[in-house]
């Protein structure tokens, strides 16, 4: 195993964040481990889980640039950005901060199938058309790409650095001239025992608006070295050392219920939680049924098992949402955290 170690923190005066620092021209982000001067990361045995599962399917960089057409401005026929395009400027920029790592290929998930033919089988049944006279392009698409030569434990639960983004077609005005076109990207880490995302609005672009891939570059590294790894990783070690016992457990989950039904007037004094009943349903179950976060011999559940119960349970949200929710369990998580020490204003939550 190569030998791991830390660098001491550089910090922004302005921002009070603590940003990647160089060294013989390598960017490394201070306060986790990495290893010197990598050429392979360690290869760990973890479950091959998909990042997001509801109504989504894998596809690979080949398929996106060569099965796919590319979506346009239909009043001036200017062409939009396309998904592959968004996937590598994230690794050009991965690779600009980061030349010393290695990075695994990127996670592709796409949904909302848009299907056409070309002009010459304009006449021909379903049934007869050929493959090359089919299009397709993907309406939603998400991707995430990890360096696992950057990696941290909590918990017992290795975490990777990890970046990733979500493009929408079905938020731009594809009926109108060209314009602003809308990204989400984030920064984070990911749990390797469950594949789940970690992500923290520190990390998190929701409403990223361009008009060239150079501004898509531009913004994306602006996120990626202002990101704040050590502050995020600090407030999720924190989670383990806050536990809910099984009443207030159950005290959660029915306040969550709840709070999908609450008058407006009262619901706009609570913080925000965005997750749905169904989300709620699956981590009650989980909180007796998951094999890596479920309550101990006593009932008790730490804040760590219950984050990742949250961004397990957000597995099924579509593509356009996934992300905002993810953010949202760790808010949330974090809240309860407060509440749990008198601090805060989740404490509806817990009463």
């Amino acid at each position: 195993m190569e030998a791991l170690h830390i660098l001491e923190p550089k910090v922004n005066q302005d921002t009070h964040r603590l940003l990647p620092v160089k060294q013989n021209n390598v960017f490394t982000i201070p306060g986790i481990s990495q290893s010197e001067n990598v050429v392979t990361p360690i290869v760990t045995s973890f479950p091959n889980k998909p990042f997001i599962e509801a109504n989504t399917q894998e596809i690979n960089l080949h398929n996106l640039k060569n099965d796919c057409v590319i979506p346009v401005f239909s009043k001036d026929n200017e062409r939009t950005i396309a998904h592959q395009e968004f996937i590598k400027i994230a690794q050009d920029c991965l690779s600009k901060v980061f030349p010393n790592q290695i990075f695994d290929k990127p996670e592709i998930r796409v949904s909302h199938q848009i299907k056409g033919r070309t002009p010459e089988a304009i006449h021909k049944n379903v049934a007869d058309l050929l493959d090359h006279e089919r299009t397709q392009y993907f309406e939603r698409m998400a991707f995430i790409i990890r360096i696992p030569g950057i990696v941290d434990s909590i918990n017992g639960n290795e975490i990777a650095l990890t970046i990733g983004g979500v493009r929408s077609y079905n938020l731009e005005n594809l009926y109108n001239k060209k314009s602003f076109e809308k990204f989400k990207f984030f920064i984070g880490f990911q749990n390797k025992v469950c594949c789940n995302l970690c992500v923290w609005s520190d990390g998190f672009v929701d409403d990223m608006r361009v008009t060239s891939y150079q501004e898509l570059q531009t913004k994306i590294l602006a996120v990626i070295q202002n990101y704040n790894a050590e502050k995020h990783l600090l407030e999720m070690k924190d989670f383990s050392k806050h536990s809910l016992t099984e009443h207030q457990f159950a005290q959660l989950i029915g306040r969550a219920r709840l709070y999908q039904h609450l008058p407006k007037n009262e619901k706009s004094l609570i913080p925000s939680l965005n997750f749905t009943d169904g989300h709620i349903n699956t981590i009650a179950k989980d909180y007796y049924e998951d094999v890596s976060f479920s309550r101990n011999e006593q009932g008790d559940i730490n804040l760590w098992d219950v984050y990742n119960l949250f961004t397990q349970a957000n597995k099924s949200s579509y593509i356009d949402t996934f992300l905002d929710r993810n953010v949202n369990a760790f808010d949330f998580t974090h809240g309860i955290q407060k509440a749990l020490i008198g601090d805060g204003d989740y404490h509806w939550f817990l009463s």
